[in-house]
């Protein structure tokens, strides 16, 4: 296959290879360079002897992503207190090409899921759930048996089946009680916040280095409590901009045109379960915020 052929045909794949990274790293950043270099591994092979392109390429990028992975968890001297997923935003009226990304699109709430299982269980998972990639390719990506790598599954289903990682599908009422909440918030009525809030609900925010790294809070009282500093923070010429957060209800939030943060909100049962803010300027920086233009 000549190389304008062969780049010809990455790219049909390249779509499928970011949305393997992306499950398996929750980072944009780093799911585009897992599809880098699975392409430069592509571009060093003979591929005369490859009968499956599509197959292969799965392949080679879970490989790079597991190897990715435990780079990450051997550099962790300590654990993040928070870690709140790189997020996918989009306006909410972004037609029909926006409404089939979005349809398979992942939650924040389900990639926080994902990094807490081994990498092993994480990739056994992601190819298997939601790639239905067969336990017979899948193995010997892990350098298991087909037997130890239908375990590493079955682990990590009980963790992600464990956890209340799935909004209601309805994204009218998901944005009524996000609406709800951020009135609440910007009039500083504590009530109300509690009220939309579910009592075990989850608050996640990566503020970055300089602003005091990432936190996390648990419980209505507490999440409400932060959710009204973090608006007081945020007051002063802010923006809110209504915007799809991997799929579901979020906002943009602006100041003097420039993203202050990203709020991702799980609603379930009428109240929100947990909500991750992202508010690092350097990581801001790298996403793009197409809801802005």
């Amino acid at each position: 296959m000549n190389d304008d052929l062969l780049a010809r045909s990455f790219e049909t794949h390249r779509d499928h290879l970011r949305s393997v990274a992306y499950r398996m790293l929750g980072s944009l950043t780093e799911a585009e360079d897992a599809v880098q270099e699975s392409w430069l591994r592509l571009s060093r092979t003979d591929t005369a002897a490859v009968e499956n392109l599509g197959g292969w390429l799965t392949t080679v990028v879970g490989r790079v992503c597991l190897d990715m992975l435990r780079s990450r968890k051997a550099r962790r001297e300590e654990p993040f207190d928070a870690l709140v997923p790189d997020p996918i935003v989009s306006r909410e009226d972004a037609g029909p090409e926006h409404e089939a990304l979005m349809a398979d699109s992942v939650g924040l709430a389900l990639l926080v899921v994902l990094d807490t299982l081994t990498p092993a269980e994480r990739l056994a998972f992601v190819l298997r759930d939601m790639f239905a990639m067969p336990f017979e390719e899948i193995a010997p990506i892990v350098g298991r048996s087909e037997a130890a790598t239908r375990q590493l599954a079955s682990r990590a289903r009980r963790r992600v089946q464990g956890a209340p990682v799935a909004p209601d599908p309805d994204l009218g009422r998901q944005r009524e009680v996000v609406n709800a909440f951020l009135a609440a918030a910007r009039s500083g009525d504590f009530d109300a916040l509690v009220s939309v809030l579910d009592p075990q609900v989850v608050l996640r925010a990566d503020r970055g280095p300089a602003l005091g790294g990432s936190v996390e809070v648990r419980g209505a009282d507490q999440v409400a409590n932060q959710a009204l500093t973090f608006s007081r923070l945020g007051a002063g010429g802010g923006v809110v901009h209504r915007a799809l957060v991997n799929g579901a209800a979020g906002v943009v939030a602006t100041r003097e045109g420039r993203p202050f943060s990203v709020l991702g909100f799980t609603v379930a049962g009428g109240r929100i379960v947990e909500i991750d803010i992202l508010a690092d300027p350097a990581r801001l920086e790298r996403l793009d915020l197409a809801v802005l233009d």
